[in-house]
């Protein structure tokens, strides 16, 4: 197949993608930063809240930015090849755009939105590059042993929090040990004083807000690296091999597609669903809920990540000609713009700057805004892909990548 050629499949994949995203970024937008993991920190725990919460743990959290990850190592091999066709130098090709995307990155951090991938993915693409010419199974391979190794160094860190629990009950209220635990939960898990605050903060000016990120936050783009990559760089080296072997572009067979989606899809359940009922059960206990979370969840979110591309590319392949499956591919040939867009539109609705709805919408209620966004991301996309080559965002990173504006429009 053409270098130049574009796969309706990859594009559907990347409008499925940066629309489900918003499904759990909008609780990064609308309440404070912990509600994301546990809502019994805010958001509520009235059952309709309760439910969201639940079917969001099960079917989106980490999965969705899963897909957006796989895809972004796709899109690094389908760049790099596309720049050698040419006869450009893949390497520069691909680090010009890593470092703009670095810049979009930190600038989309500190000035629009904490929540920020762009730079994590620019650092680690970086790494990624260089496994670009490995072979599929070598790819796989060395994924899943970053990826296993990443899954027990998340499991002892989180976990270590319930020896210190141990340790500081063994040692009685006044010591030393017991002080250290309650400052570490109260990092963790803020107190109704914090969460009033962090409300307040989101609640102010915007250059409140711009303050608070260079005053308190300037470093944390690379914590975020140092804390994510273990996950994102196999995450990607998975896509990269996903897109080598044909799996991305369509090209298995249906009953692979079938099996593989059903198969993983099925233990991924299987081994969520009672982490999700066990969080329930304790309450939202914070040391089970953050285990639960940020480390027991990770072999699912792997396996129901392979299992969604499967089945979205059972369903692309069978409604290829849909007007809404079009819709969803325009949406994703223009994701830069669709996910930098919906962070200014997301604070805009939430933050005092805007509309000030900021903690004051529950979680259930949320998913009307989600899906009234995602109705703007079908009905924007389309028509502006047929007077336009490139998305907003696009147009401006593809031309400061190469140096040189690019041509926009469509000659008619």
């Amino acid at each position: 197949m053409s270098a130049s050629q574009r796969y309706l499949e990859l594009d559907a994949l990347r409008g499925f993608a940066v629309m489900g995203i918003l499904a759990m970024n909008i609780i990064g937008f609308s309440m404070p930063e912990m509600a994301y993991i546990n809502p019994a920190i805010y958001g509520g725990t009235d059952t309709p809240d309760i439910v969201t919460w639940f079917l969001s743990f099960l079917f989106v959290d980490g999965k969705m930015r899963g897909l957006f990850t796989f895809l972004f190592g796709a899109s690094l091999i389908l760049i790099c090849d596309r720049a050698a066709a040419k006869g450009e130098s893949p390497a520069k090709t691909h680090y010009s755009r890593m470092f703009w995307l670095a810049v979009f990155g930190l600038i989309h951090f500190f000035f629009i939105w904490w929540g920020d991938i762009l730079f994590l993915y620019a650092v680690i693409g970086c790494v990624a590059f260089r496994m670009r010419d490995w072979e599929p199974a070598k790819l796989v391979r060395w994924g899943l042993i970053i990826y296993a190794t990443g899954f027990l160094g998340y499991a002892l860190f989180t976990g270590s929090l319930f020896y210190l629990q141990y340790a500081a009950a063994a040692a009685g209220p006044a010591s030393d040990m017991a002080l250290e635990y309650q400052e570490t939960m109260n990092e963790i898990a803020p107190g109704a004083a914090a969460v009033s605050a962090e409300i307040a903060l989101y609640l102010s000016g915007y250059f409140d807000i711009l303050k608070h990120q260079f005053s308190e936050n300037w470093f944390t783009p690379i914590i975020l690296v140092l804390a994510n990559g273990m996950e994102t760089l196999p995450f990607m080296m998975f896509g990269m091999a996903l897109y080598k072997n044909g799996f991305l572009t369509g090209e298995w067979g249906t009953k692979e597609y079938q099996k593989l989606a059903i198969k993983t899809l099925a233990v991924g359940l299987a081994l969520l669903i009672p982490l999700g009922l066990w969080i329930l059960s304790s309450d939202f206990d914070m040391l089970i809920t953050l285990n639960a979370v940020m480390a027991w969840a990770m072999p699912s979110r792997l396996l129901m990540t392979v299992g969604y591309l499967a089945l979205l590319i059972l369903v692309i392949q069978h409604f290829a000609n849909h007007p809404i499956l079009r819709r969803v591919a325009a949406a994703g040939r223009v994701a830069f713009s669709n996910y930098l867009g919906t962070s200014i539109l997301m604070t805009f609705l939430f933050y005092g700057w805007g509309l000030g709805l900021y903690g004051s919408v529950g979680r259930t209620e949320l998913t009307l805004i989600v899906s009234a966004t995602w109705a703007l991301m079908l009905f924007w996309s389309q028509p502006w892909l047929m007077r336009f080559r490139y998305g907003p965002l696009e147009w401006l990173w593809r031309s400061l990548a190469r140096g040189e504006v690019q041509k926009m429009t469509i000659a008619k």
